[in-house]
């Protein structure tokens, strides 16, 4: 899907953490990208879930150090936000229409060709496994991989479509007020962590918080109600042709669509990674149990991790390092589908704080 050079314009903001912020203004609307690492790398997308960005939903993963030796090692790192979800975001214009999840899925192509990235691997959370997961069907040869976290697939059910009602009149007529934050920390974290025995918060939900704040409710009203109006993937994920891994949290309000998309692709080029004591947002929540699996996922596409890093961070001790685990479950491996191919296995994480 080419577009003529008057239809795509970037402004760029360089800015801390190692990366630059571009705004790529495309055919459907300005898109903030950031971009972290090498360019001259394999390109590794991400999309995060209903009004969160890149800060809120993929730090806690990225930040890892394990984390950095397999991904920023490999790929260059495009953290694309939902349309108005950026840092620092105005509201977005009434004058612009609002985009639907095809529009969504159609726009990242237009970023893509803008970098010039002819393949890409993806990670989303929820909404934005969706829009990838959309994106990846209707742009085969774009996609090398898939890495959903709590995905979803189906059409809203009459209780989630009603409760999404809900939040959209909250957003409307209160803004971010408590009461919609409050629903959004249950849609993306288990209740051990949102309900602390100590009484106190946890770093992990008072840095959400915050982030919330700064979300423009009008913005997150787009997002949520294209979302709310999606229509049903599933007829056509078995004809994915990418290799898939899916991440959900044993409590996770979308565990069970999360297992039901699973059944429904090509169990030879799909595995299921369930996260226990774990909501939706286990890159946030639990982004160790992350780490294993997507290193041997990583495998089949000839992807390592940086042996220095490798050896620094091998630590016996700790049954979610990837490399005490590389000898703990060796039945992980098959020659088959993946090429390192994960069986459906539960992954219980350290829930002390």
């Amino acid at each position: 899907m080419g577009e003529s050079s008057d239809s795509v314009s970037i402004d760029i903001d360089m800015i801390p953490l190692g990366g630059k912020e571009c705004v790529v203004k495309t055919s459907k609307g300005s898109v903030s990208v950031f971009v972290c690492g090498d360019q001259g790398k394999p390109a590794l997308i991400t999309y995060p879930d209903v009004a969160l960005n890149y800060m809120s939903c993929f730090q806690g993963l990225f930040f890892c150090s394990d984390a950095a030796s397999l991904l920023l090692h490999n790929f260059c790192i495009y953290h694309i936000d939902a349309p108005g979800h950026e840092l620092g975001a105005n509201v977005i214009s009434s004058d612009v229409p609002l985009l639907s999840v095809d529009d969504l899925a159609d726009q990242l192509v237009e970023v893509l060709d803008f970098f010039e990235l002819k393949e890409v691997m993806c990670l989303g959370v929820t909404a934005g496994a969706y829009i990838l997961t959309l994106f990846a069907m209707k742009y085969k040869e774009r996609v090398l991989g898939l890495i959903l976290v709590s995905p979803i697939c189906k059409l809203p059910s009459w209780t989630e479509w009603l409760y999404n009602k809900v939040l959209l009149n909250l957003l409307y007529f209160y803004g971010m007020c408590g009461v919609l934050k409050e629903c959004l920390l249950q849609r993306y974290f288990s209740k051990e962590l949102r309900c602390s025995i100590q009484g106190a918060e946890s770093d992990v939900i008072q840095a959400c918080r915050r982030l919330l704040d700064e979300r423009q409710s009008l913005n997150v009203m787009r997002f949520l109600q294209a979302i709310n109006e999606r229509h049903d993937l599933t007829q056509g994920l078995k004809s994915l042709q990418c290799k898939t891994l899916i991440f959900v949290g044993a409590n996770s309000p979308f565990h069970a669509e999360s297992v039901y998309m699973n059944a429904k692709m090509d169990g030879k080029s799909c595995a299921l990674v369930e996260v226990q004591a774990c909501g939706s947002l286990v890159t946030e929540e639990h982004p160790d149990a992350m780490l294993i699996p997507i290193e041997f996922f990583l495998m089949g596409f000839g992807y390592y991790r940086q042996p220095h890093f490798a050896s620094s961070s091998s630590n016996d001790s700790n049954p979610t390092s990837p490399s005490s685990c590389l000898s703990m479950a060796p039945e992980l491996f098959s020659p088959e589908g993946l090429g390192i191919k994960l069986k459906p296995i539960k992954t219980r994480a350290n829930t002390k704080s």
